[in-house]
């Protein structure tokens, strides 16, 4: 059974760059990286997320880690407000929340030797003694499934696959809640990919962790996520069950994407049409420049998102539930 107590919570998250002025005499300039963002994840669960690069999906996870600040809209994390904590208060809850970053070689000191990695966040947290570190270190070791005698060498000299272990210890030795991982695989060979995607599944059931999955491997997604949220110009475009909006995807982006995962050509068609210019967004629909089904509403009307299929399936869509189920054909 998962407990459905919420762990993070976005609500009408919005997120705005400022970009430098277009000249000597231009006005002032923005890009909406998240617009009115709202979604729930609930404890021992993994909410996948997926779209197209500039999407904002790293935004997304880069404000839930606090090193970006919403424009506007809340981010509660176990009920806490996550930009209304004084520095204390952060400090504790960072134990709560980790990450686990997409390149290895990159997020790891490769100097560093792998037993000083994994127990950094503890040494963060004010954990001073040897002994005990030592044996957390270990257990962390074990549960990556990495030898003991790993402790004392240094990162360089392991694999990709064997490094993103070491991460994936070093995120669990303050036992958090929550691990927000950013494309964790996408740079490991597939046999590879596949042992640390079934750590991750084994870790989440017997400790009951919640995941925010981030990718753009579809089939990767689906074997990790719960809930699958779609996005689009830095909105929400579908979101529900995962296995729900894989099997009948309600939005016409979903269904491209899906067509374009399960292809088994050696060239993918192009989507047709481009993406819409973020410093200059649309009016209506920002997808209906490159949708078969788009309709004269798209062009004025922003679509909201609203209840398509099963419970907590829901889609931005005017034209949700028009041939639904052709869209992964």
């Amino acid at each position: 059974m998962t407990d459905e107590t919420t762990v993070v919570e976005f609500k009408g998250v919005t997120k705005r760059f400022k970009l430098p002025r277009a000249g000597f005499f231009g006005g002032s300039r923005c890009v909406t990286a998240l617009d009115d963002v709202s979604f729930k994840v609930a404890r021992g669960t993994t909410l996948g997320v997926v779209g197209e690069s500039g999407s904002g999906k790293s935004t997304l996870a880069r404000i839930l880690l606090r090193l970006e600040t919403p424009s506007a809209g809340t981010v509660e994390v176990v009920g806490q407000d996550l930009f209304a904590l004084s520095l204390d208060e952060l400090r504790a809850l960072r134990r709560r929340v980790q990450a686990v970053f997409q390149d290895p070689y990159g997020s790891l000191n490769p100097r560093q030797r792998v037993g000083s990695i994994v127990v950094e966040p503890l040494v963060a947290q004010g954990q001073r003694d040897k002994l005990a570190l030592r044996s957390r270190a270990q257990e962390l070791l074990a549960m990556v499934g990495l030898p003991e005698r790993a402790l004392g060498q240094p990162v360089h000299e392991f694999s990709g696959g064997q490094r993103q272990r070491i991460a994936i210890a070093r995120a669990l030795s303050v036992k958090p809640e929550l691990i927000v991982l950013d494309e964790p695989t996408s740079s490991l060979d597939v046999s590879i990919r596949a042992q640390i995607l079934n750590i991750l599944k084994t870790l989440q059931r017997e400790l009951r962790i919640s995941y925010v999955f981030i990718g753009h491997d579809l089939q990767t997604v689906r074997f990790m996520s719960t809930t699958l949220c779609v996005m689009y110009f830095g909105r929400i475009v579908e979101i529900g069950p995962a296995a729900e909006v894989f099997a009948c995807p309600a939005h016409p982006y979903t269904g491209m994407l899906l067509r374009i995962a399960r292809s088994r050509d050696a060239i993918v068609p192009a989507p047709v049409g481009e993406p819409p210019d973020p410093v200059t967004p649309p009016q209506g629909c920002a997808f209906r420049s490159r949708c078969q089904r788009a309709t004269s509403v798209c062009e004025t009307l922003e679509p909201p998102l609203r209840g398509v299929g099963g419970a907590h399936h829901y889609a931005a869509c005017h034209n949700a539930g028009a041939r639904v189920n052709s869209l992964a054909r």
